[in-house]
């Protein structure tokens, strides 16, 4: 048994290479080697978002607060709102983040496939975010 204390693990900002804005996140657990998931709570500033991304073994989205934005490729940008939860395919490709005018916290929920849980790909530019 492993126990991770609130507040043991240090809060981290996302990657300006694969998020637009200001995202804080906190890492909640990886799980040890021969198990595959791992999961983070990633707070979204207004107008905050990630780049198009894939995730290998699909990935779960659970908003805790504020209000937010998900689209999948050739998709509508669809509202988040707490209490909803997202489930994206296996390699669907998908983006998420905050509205423009109101932040938005969701929990992230993946699987590694080979040593990764993610593919990162472009940024999503200001004209799509907004359609």
């Amino acid at each position: 048994m492993d126990i991770k204390r609130s507040g043991s693990r240090p809060s981290g900002k996302g990657p300006s290479e694969y998020f637009t804005g200001a995202v804080r996140v906190d890492s909640l657990f990886e799980t040890p080697e021969l198990a595959r998931a791992c999961g983070a709570h990633v707070t979204f500033e207004p107008g905050a978002r990630t780049a198009w991304h894939t995730h290998p073994l699909g990935q779960t989205l659970i908003v805790t607060s504020g209000l937010g934005w998900v689209q999948r490729e050739d998709g509508p940008v669809e509202e988040i709102r707490p209490g909803d939860v997202v489930w994206f395919e296996p390699g669907e490709k998908h983006w998420h983040g905050a509205s423009p005018t109101t932040a938005m916290s969701h929990i992230a929920i993946q699987e590694a496939l080979n040593g990764s849980p993610v593919e990162w790909m472009e940024k999503v530019d200001d004209a799509q975010y907004r359609r």
